[in-house]
C-alpha cells in the first residue's frame, strides 16, 4: 500500500522506523522490570511470587486484543498515543508504591494495560497495512529486532539508573523515555476516515478465525513463546544471582538476548518471506528446547551465562514476525491487529504462567528446577504442534478482511 496522498511521513519506510521506536522504548521498558525484583523485596518485602503476579498480571493486560481491534477500527497513531502517556504516568507511580497492593496495581495492571497499546499488536498492524506483502514478514522483522535492540538498550541503562540512584529514581527516569513513543506514533497511519463504521464487528472476527484449525494451533504454538519470554525475563537475573553470579552479570544476560534478538528477528524475517512460516516456527521452538536443556547440563559460569544470552537471543522472538506474517498470509491484513491479537493473547497467557507460576514454585521449593525442565518440554511440544498448521489462504473471513 502507497503512502497516503503520497507524503514522505507515510511511507512504509517511515512507518517501519516509527513502529520500531514505538516497540523499542515499549518492549525495553518491560524487559527491564526483572532487574528490580530483589531491590523491591529488599526495600519493600515484595516477595518473588507477588513480583511474579504484578508481571503475570502485566503480560495478561498486555495481551488483551482491544487495542489492536481499536486501532483496526479508528487509528494506530491515536492508541499508541495514548497507551504511551499511560505508560509514562505508571512509571511515576511507580516511585510512590508502599507495598505489594500498588505494586500490582500500577506495574500489573497500568502497565500492562498501557502496553497492550503500544507494543507489538498495535504496531505490527499499522505496518502491516503499508508494506507490500513480499516484504511483509521482513519489514516485521526489523521492527521485532529494533524492540529488541530496546532490550539491549534499556536493561543497561535502567540498571545504571538502579545503581546511581535507586529503585524509585530509575523509574522516574524509565517514565520521561515514554516521550519517544509519543513522538514516533505521530508517524503512524492515522486511519481511514468513515472506517470504523465499515466491516465486520469483533464476535464476527474472532467467530470466523476461530473455525480455522491453524489459528487455534498457533494460538497455542504461541503460548509456550509466551511461558519462555516471560519466565527467562522475569526469573533469569534472580535465578543467577542464587547460583553465586554477580547482579551485573545477569543484567548483561539479559541485554545479550535483546543483543542477539535484533540478528534473530531480522534473520526469521527474512527467512519468512523465502520459506514456510510453520516449518521455520517448528525449528525455532526445537531450538529452544536444545539451548534450554544445555543451559541447565552444563555447569552455570559468568561465560554459560552470556553464552545462553547470546543463543536464546538468537531465537528469543523470531516467533513474532514468522506469527504475525503467518496470521498476515491467511487472513490478510484489514484486520490483522485484532486477528493477531488474540493470537497473542494465547502468548500471554503462557507468559502470565511463566511469570507467576516460577515465582510460586521457588517460593514453594527454592529451586526452578521444576520451571526450567517445563519449558524445554513445552518446547518440544510447539515444535509438533507448528507442523500440523494449516498454513494455505483461507476464505472464511469476510471480504472486507482480505488484503
Amino acid at each position: 500500500m502507497a503512502a497516503p496522498g503520497g507524503a514522505w511521513w507515510q511511507s512504509p519506510a517511515v512507518v517501519v522506523i516509527a513502529g520500531g521506536l514505538v516497540v523499542l522504548v515499549s518492549m525495553g521498558l518491560r524487559q527491564s522490570f526483572g532487574i528490580f525484583m530483589q531491590p523491591l523485596g529488599c526495600v519493600l518485602g515484595i516477595d518473588r511470587e507477588n513480583f511474579g503476579l504484578a508481571i503475570a498480571l502485566q503480560n495478561l493486560l498486555l495481551g488483551l486484543p482491544l487495542a489492536g481491534y481499536l486501532a483496526d477500527r479508528f487509528s494506530p497513531r491515536r492508541v499508541v498515543i495514548w497507551g504511551a502517556l499511560l505508560y509514562g504516568a505508571a512509571m511515576f507511580l511507580m516511585t510512590r508504591i508502599g507495598g505489594t497492593p500498588g505494586l500490582l496495581l500500577v506495574l500489573g495492571v497500568l502497565t500492562g494495560t498501557a502496553q497492550s497499546a503500544t507494543t507489538f499488536v498495535v504496531v505490527l498492524g499499522a505496518v502491516g497495512r503499508v508494506v507490500a506483502p513480499a516484504r511483509r514478514t521482513l519489514a516485521f522483522g526489523v521492527v521485532t529486532g529494533l524492540g529488541s535492540f530496546g532490550m539491549f538498550l534499556m536493561i543497561p541503562l535502567a540498571n545504571h539508573w538502579l545503581l546511581g540512584g535507586g529503585w524509585d529514581w530509575a523509574f522516574e527516569a524509565l517514565a520521561w523515555t515514554t516521550l519517544v513513543m509519543v513522538f514516533a506514533a505521530v508517524f503512524l497511519p492515522p486511519g481511514v476516515p468513515g472506517e470504523a463504521a465499515q466491516g465486520p464487528g469483533l464476535g464476527t472476527l474472532l467467530r470466523s478465525a476461530s473455525g480455522h484449525r491453524g489459528y487455534l494451533l498457533l494460538i497455542s504454538g504461541f503460548f509456550v513463546c509466551g511461558f519462555h519470554v516471560a519466565f527467562i525475563a522475569t526469573h533469569l537475573p534472580a535465578y543467577a544471582v542464587d547460583m553465586g553470579l554477580d547482579r551485573a552479570v545477569a543484567a548483561n544476560a539479559l541485554a545479550l538476548i535483546g543483543l542477539f534478538n535484533i540478528l534473530g528477528s531480522l534473520l526469521f524475517g527474512w527467512l519468512g518471506d523465502r520459506y514456510r512460516k510453520k516449518y521455520l516456527l517448528s525449528w525455532l521452538y526445537a531450538l529452544r528446547a536444545v539451548v534450554i536443556s544445555g543451559f541447565l547440563v552444563f555447569p552455570l559460569t559468568e561465560v554459560t551465562a552470556l553464552l545462553f544470552g547470546a543463543l536464546i537471543g538468537v531465537i528469543w522472538l523470531g516467533t513474532v514476525p514468522l506469527t504475525s506474517g503467518m496470521v498476515g498470509q491467511v487472513f490478510g491484513t484489514r484486520y490483522l491487529g485484532t486477528l493477531y491479537g488474540v493470537v497473542f493473547l494465547g502468548h500471554q497467557l503462557g507468559a502470565f504462567l511463566g511469570a507467576w507460576w516460577a515465582g510460586r514454585v521457588f517460593e514453594a521449593s527454592g529451586s526452578y528446577d521444576a520451571v526450567w525442565w517445563t519449558a524445554v518440554a513445552l518446547g518440544v511440544i510447539a515444535a509438533a504442534i507448528h507442523v500440523l498448521i494449516d498454513d494455505r489462504r483461507a476464505d472464511l473471513l469476510p471480504a472486507a478482511t482480505k488484503a
